[in-house]
Parts: structure tokens; sequence; C-alpha cells
């Protein structure tokens, strides 16, 4: 058989943030074109399980500080730090690696990202002392951002028209992990102690790894001809060329500080009395959340529809509502429970809507933006959780409400403010 001969085209598209261009290249074959979409179905249902997977390293620690600090000998008001360094590791890595997808080979780059998690939840596993417990826990911060070099991936392998398809499977699998961390790591800590979650998510991990280093296509479509520092310095310049990344980066920072806010310290009250739940009751209340995957599908469709700035304004001020029953948790369970399921309704919306906007600029710079905005999410995550651990031994579960309230009027009014310096746009 006469072996194919590949010609290749190159497109050229100037990226102002880093002053270089953009060199496209689509290979076709003799006689055999290129498919419209490299993502299949079943291809983009495993990125949004490595996603959520990935993500969920995140947040094992929040139901779990308590036992961590007995085991330590930490104060309740600083074991908040376990997350805060979990965050600031994330937000690292969202500066230094996920920019990384505009310019090297995203198969390679998600599977060394991958394998490296693998010893790096190993070493959470068995840390002997908090000094290691702290270490391994910004290490699997900082690599948990492969997170988002998988969903700028699907972007970049998905066909335009069904893009928004794709993006919304693999960005669900990041709510279901968020949601299933808290709750999985409480039923695990009951079952084997708090340790047996990172073992656990290490061999998940590994099996994830090697299904994805078989299944992931090595063509990527856009590459960006820079220097590694020139990429980063082109994440600042983004904010400073697109208003709207700057003003919805605050908006997120904002509601992910009061995000925090919530779940950080909830595990306190929830487990002493005269509430006392066990690990694995205090994990379900993750499910609570579970509608805010429906917000999120919902808030899509309709930014589509060019109602951003509207469904921003709604979610905002759910968010701030929500304080009110979750302000009567001591006296009632299902006060807290409504309480969940409204903020986090109004979170994923917001959230959804501020991505659906950013994503509406530059292209060519989708990793770029998504490192942007996501370092403001990790930065307010980060501040939250150590804020309200303090919050909380200073004056207990009103104090948290009271901080996450004023936090969320704080994101409402920011928006009422800005909301006409940037246009309705449609994803």
């Amino acid at each position: 058989m006469e072996k194919l001969e590949e010609k290749v085209k190159t497109v050229i598209v100037q990226d102002t943030s880093v002053g270089l261009e953009v060199t496209v290249r689509e290979a076709k074959e003799r006689d055999e074109s290129v498919p419209s979409s490299l993502l299949s179905r079943s291809v983009a249902f495993l990125f949004a399980i490595a996603c959520g997977l990935a993500v969920a390293n995140v947040y094992y620690s929040q139901p779990l500080l308590d036992a961590m600090a007995s085991e330590f000998g930490i104060n309740e008001s600083t074991i908040g730090v376990v997350v805060t360094i979990t965050q600031i590791g994330y937000a690292l890595g969202l500066l230094l690696l996920v920019p990384l997808g505009d310019l090297l080979n995203r198969r390679r780059l998600i599977v060394s990202q991958s394998l490296l998690s693998v010893l790096a939840l190993g070493l959470v596993g068995i840390a002997p002392n908090n000094t290691l417990l702290l270490v391994g826990s910004a290490i699997v911060g900082l690599l948990a951002v492969v997170t988002q070099v998988l969903v700028a991936f699907s972007a970049v392998l998905a066909a335009p028209a069904e893009r928004g398809r794709v993006v919304g499977t693999v960005t669900s699998g990041i709510v279901i992990g968020i949601l299933l961390a808290r709750t999985v790591a409480g039923f695990m800590a009951d079952l084997a102690g708090w340790r047996m979650i990172y073992f656990v998510s290490a061999a998940l991990t590994l099996l994830i790894t090697g299904l994805l280093f078989r299944v992931l296509p090595s063509h990527d479509k856009v590459r960006v001809s820079t220097s590694y520092a020139q990429l980063l310095r082109s994440v600042f310049t983004l904010f400073v060329q697109e208003p709207i990344l700057s003003i919805r980066a605050l908006i997120a920072f904002l509601i992910f500080t009061s995000t925090a806010v919530l779940w950080t310290p909830m595990v306190f009250p929830l487990s002493q009395p005269p509430l006392s739940l066990s690990h694995t009751e205090i994990g379900l209340f993750g499910l609570a959340g579970a509608a805010g995957a429906l917000g999120a599908a919902r808030a899509g469709q309709l930014a589509d529809r060019g109602l951003s700035q509207w469904i921003t304004g709604v979610g905002l001020s759910i968010m701030l509502i929500s304080w009110l029953p979750i302000g009567f948790t001591m006296h009632s369970l299902w006060a807290l429970t409504v309480g969940i399921i409204a903020f986090d309704l109004g979170l994923q919306a917001v959230h959804v809507t501020n991505q659906s906007m950013i994503y509406s600029v530059r292209p060519e710079a989708h990793s770029r933006l998504t490192a942007g905005y996501m370092i403001f999410y990790s930065i307010g995550s980060a501040l939250g959780s150590i804020v309200s651990t303090i919050v909380y031994a200073w004056s207990g579960w009103a104090g948290v409400c009271l901080l996450g309230a004023a936090i969320s009027a704080l994101a409402l009014l920011f928006w009422v403010f800005t909301r006409h310096l940037t246009p309705i746009t449609k994803a």
C-alpha cells in the first residue's frame, strides 16, 4: 500500500496578549480528511471522570479537619491551613502549569501531571507529621489543575458545532467530583480512618491515567510560538486587555471566598454536641449541593441566549439569601440543607456564566484565560478557609454566617456597579 503523504497547512493568527503569532497546523492526508471532531462521546465521558477525580483531591480534607487536628495536635483555629495550603498549591498550578496547555503537547502534560498526583496523594496518606501533611497537600493542589488542562483540551478537540455540549459534559464531572468528595471522604474516614481516601484516590488516579494514556489524541490544533516566561506574562496582560476577565475574576474571588467560609468550618459544629454527627453524615451534606449541577446546566443555556448578566444577578442574590437558613444550623439540619441547596445553585449559576463570558474572547488563549480566572477562584478559597476557622474559634457558627453573608453582599454590590462595563455576551 502506498504510504500516505501528509500535507501541512499553516494558518497565522495574531495573539496580541504575547505579541507573537499562533501557528495552527491542520494535517491533511491524501484521500483522507481530518474528522471534524477528535473527541468521541466515550472519550468526553472519560475526560469528565478524570476531571471529577482530580478536583475531588482538593476537597477531601474539608470533612476530615477535626480528625487531622486530633491526630497531629493542631488547634481548631489553625487546622484550616490544610485547606488553605492546598488552595495555594492549586493557585500556583493555575499560574505555572495550566498556561503550558497553549505551549506544550497537552497529552504528555496531562499524563505527567496525573502520574505525579499519584505520588503526592501517597505522600499525604503516609504523612507522619503535620509538616509532610502540608507539603503533600500543597503538591496535591498544585497538580490538581490537570482538571483545567483537560477542560481546555476538550474545547480544542471538539468540533465547533458540538463544543458547548462537550465542555458541558466535562464540566459536569467537575461539579460531581466536588459534590462527592466530601461525602466519600467522610464515609472512608468512618470506615478506615482519614488517610484511606488518599490511598484510594491514588489508586483510581493511576487507573484513569493509564486509560488517558491509551485514548488521548496527540493532535493539538493550536500552538503558541513563545517562551515560557512570555507565556506567563501574557496571563497578566490579558487582565489589562480584557476587562471582562478582570471583572469576572473578581466576582469569582468573592463567591469562592464565601464558599470556603461555608464549607471549611462546617465540620466543627456538626461533629460536636449537641449534633455529634459522624464523618459519613457530615459528608452527606455535600450531596445537598447536587442542585448546583442542575443550576450549572441551565445557566449555560441561558447564557447562550444572552442572559449572562441577569443570571449573575439572580445567582448572587440567591447566595446572599441562603445564609439566612444556614444561620439556623444549630436549630435545624433541614434549614442547613435548604441553605446549602440554594447556595450551591447560585454559586454554580454564577461560575458557569463567568466562564461562558470569558471564553467568548480570545479563542487562541483559552488555557491562559482559564488560568487567570481560576487563580482568583483559588485565592478566594484559600483566604476563606483560613479566615473562617479563625472566626469560628472566636465567635462560633453565628460569626461564620455573618462573615459569609457580608462577602456575598459585597459580591452582589460589585456586580451592580460593574455590570454596565461588560456587554451581555453570547457564548
